[in-house]
């Protein structure tokens, strides 16, 4: 059975620096988010917003918290126990893509089930890619595809060991829009089609109108949600927030 949430943070902070130059990037954030659901994560520069990911995702620790992926608790204590966590439950896309240069497209989609040591089924990657577009660039290396093609292979990387939850961390910054909007749709099949759970960081009101909710940051604490969101409703909701923090309210 199906955990009821995909994410739960419980009181979650995070501070960087020491003493004068410390920063707190988190302050207390408790946050539960649905099994099979898209949120996109938003809020002005050094909200936090990309810091909540990395800590959701295991990339970074908390200074205090408790964190819980798909029904279980964050896994702490050894980086070993910490990555065995993170590939039995999580996948996750980079801006950059953080595709392996000399491997191709087929080789970097199947490389985390080699990791994991698990059984690479290579005619099923091939098939996947396929079905994204990809059929005719599956033996070519990333330097030979486009920044669509690349995020296009780092999302299917990203799913091939069928997670339960997906992190994406501004999916669509460096792409052009007819791009972003291939991203966006095959994010939105991997929670309509597939049942997973995508929590995505972005700065683009028309990203966040693919997700089913938008949560949004601002000092490093929640500020807000907002429900079937509309780019421009996201947009204005951004705007107030940007005006707030530059108050100092």
């Amino acid at each position: 059975m199906s955990a009821t949430n995909a994410l739960r943070l419980v009181d979650v902070s995070k501070t960087f620096g020491d003493a004068d130059t410390a920063v707190r990037a988190l302050d207390g954030i408790s946050l539960s988010l649905g099994t099979g659901s898209f949120t996109a994560v938003m809020g002005p520069s050094g909200s936090g917003k990309s810091t909540l990911l990395q800590c959701a995702a295991g990339l970074e620790q908390p200074d205090s918290g408790f964190i819980e992926v798909d029904g279980a608790p964050m896994a702490v204590g050894s980086e070993a126990k910490l990555t065995k966590f993170r590939r039995d439950r999580i996948g996750f896309v980079f801006q950059q893509y953080n595709l392996l240069p000399m491997l191709t497209v087929v080789e970097n989609t199947t490389l985390p089930l080699t990791l994991a040591g698990r059984r690479v089924d290579t005619a099923r990657a091939r098939a996947i890619l396929t079905q994204v577009g990809l059929g005719d660039r599956l033996d070519h290396r990333p330097d030979q595809l486009s920044g669509g093609q690349r995020q296009r292979v780092a999302i299917v990387r990203a799913l091939v060991t069928e997670p339960p939850v997906v992190f994406a961390d501004e999916p669509t910054g460096a792409l052009d829009t007819r791009s972003a909007r291939d991203v966006l749709h095959l994010l939105r099949r991997a929670v309509d089609d597939h049942g997973r759970s995508v929590v995505m960081v972005t700065h683009d009101p028309v990203a966040a109108s693919y997700a089913d909710s938008v949560v949004f940051l601002a000092d490093g604490r929640l500020a807000g949600e907002l429900r079937a969101p509309t780019a421009d409703a996201v947009a204005e909701r951004l705007a107030h927030l940007a005006d707030t923090v530059s108050a100092g309210v």
